[in-house]
């Protein structure tokens, strides 16, 4: 075997024979990791010819290992795939193993074999969160292993249904010459799997690392690799988790399951318009509620706003869970379009309960929840705020506006302000707005801090 020593960048998957500080393929920096690869030449071999099959022969019929936990099953887009490989991630105490663990219970309860292997930690360990979780079924086995041929013997012994990989990146071959975790390593690791998995009818659950950018760690091929990629988001000193698809061949990645951390570990949650909105202060000046559409699923959210006096020159404006430079965009529609000064003003904005939106549906209840934070008057307790906001200061439609009314309802709110439609009334409780300023004449808000509100 002749070793040579090359350097593959760990975000494109590019090489080169010596260290460079930036990737030539991906202008990345930092990202030449050393890796060792075999040189010696390679036996030719000649193929096997085999028959195709024509595809109106292939079968219809999708079949679905379910997890029994509907917010998981939700983002998969009804349960694992049979003989399909997922990726999952996430920060480091997010919550990863927590609910792998319960995944693993809900599959052995249907009677089907689970393996649990953990290159991380001893099955002792595994055992004390079992038993923290009130985990005792008897189909689920564990292992703690890291080389790969040892658990492909253990696979070929046990036959579980159910495996997983705890975690890619500590697991090695003896067929590769590097280390664990290098790109050649966690490559050929998950390609050995994935072939393992199909040729056996195995459905596979990876467990990854992120970065410290977020990311997930390895080669960008490994993401190719899989039929899924699911994320779990969320601040670890909090309670609430999000788990996001990323990448489904098999269902949307617009969808996203919703949990919270309990002594019990990771119990999804079946309302969670109630959850952000819960604890919320009577007339308080700066909170704006809005509607936001995740995949199928509508969620009520609080937006807050503070703004104070800013002593220097150039005030601050600071968003968590919010786009900052939207929230620039929006401040400039208020100084423009209604007159309220907000340059000497620093501005900042929070979603309630440690939830990220993109959604431009939140445009008008981040500029009312702004507007009531300078005026320091409280917006009415029923109501919410939908709608996109032009450069012009218009109110613009969005998706699934319906839905998001019926949430709402649903919740008791009884003043839903929206943009105007021309071809469908939403009922009695919604309110058509045609700009900003309309807004704020309609909540008696015109004279908001000097500022006199006017149409658009």
């Amino acid at each position: 075997m002749k070793l040579k020593t090359i350097y593959i960048c760990e975000n494109c998957g590019g090489s080169s024979p010596k260290w460079l500080g930036k990737c030539p393929n991906c202008d990345s920096w930092n990202s030449m990791q050393e890796d060792v690869i075999d040189t010696s030449a390679k036996r030719d071999h000649k193929g096997i010819s085999k028959s195709p099959t024509p595809l109106c022969r292939t079968e219809e019929k999708e079949t679905r290992l379910s997890t029994n936990i509907k917010e998981f099953d939700r983002v998969l887009g009804g349960g694992f795939a049979q003989e399909s490989l997922t990726l999952l991630s996430g920060e480091p105490g997010i919550g990863k193993s927590t609910l792998t663990l319960k995944i693993c219970e809900q599959i052995a309860m249907q009677g089907k074999n689970a393996l649990y292997i953990s290159g991380e930690e001893s099955p002792n360990q595994i055992g004390l969160r079992a038993q923290r979780l009130g985990i005792t079924t008897e189909n689920l086995n564990i292992l703690g292993e890291t080389n790969l041929e040892n658990i492909f013997a253990t696979i070929d012994s046990a036959k579980p249904d159910f495996l997983v990989i705890d975690s890619i990146q500590v697991m090695s071959s003896a067929q590769m010459p590097s280390i664990a975790g290098s790109i050649n390593q966690v490559r050929y690791c998950t390609e050995a799997l994935m072939t393992h998995a199909k040729n056996n009818n195995i459905t596979v659950l990876i467990i990854g690392h992120v970065t410290k950018d977020g990311n997930l760690a390895g080669p960008k091929v490994l993401e190719h690799l899989v039929d899924a990629v699911l994320l779990i988001e969320g601040d670890r000193y909090q309670n609430l988790r999000t788990v996001r698809g990323l990448k489904n061949r098999y269902g949307s990645t617009n969808e996203i399951g919703i949990f919270e951390m309990t002594e019990k570990g990771l119990q999804e949650v079946t309302d969670a318009s109630k959850l952000f909105l819960e604890g919320r202060k009577e007339n308080a000046f700066g909170s704006a509620i809005t509607a936001v559409v995740e995949g199928t699923r509508p969620l009520l959210l609080e937006v807050q706003a503070l703004t104070s006096a800013s002593p220097f020159g150039y005030p601050k404006r600071a968003a968590s869970g919010y786009d900052v430079n939207r929230l620039q965009l929006l401040l400039a529609v208020i100084q423009k379009h209604l007159q309220i000064n907000v340059s000497d003003q620093d501005v900042y904005v929070n979603i309630v309960g440690g939830f990220k939106v993109n959604d431009p549906s939140t445009d008008l209840a981040v500029i009312m929840a702004i507007i009531s934070s300078i005026g320091k008057v409280p917006l009415p307790r029923g109501a919410i705020f939908i709608g996109e906001v032009g450069l012009s200061g218009e109110l613009r439609t969005v998706p699934q506006l319906e839905k998001r009314i019926r949430e709402a309802e649903k919740i008791g709110f009884n003043q839903i302000y929206l943009p105007p439609s021309k071809e469908k009334t939403f009922g009695t409780n919604t309110i058509p707005l045609e700009d900003i300023g309309a807004a704020l004449l309609t909540l008696n808000l015109a004279d908001s801090r000097g500022g006199k509100a006017k149409k658009s």
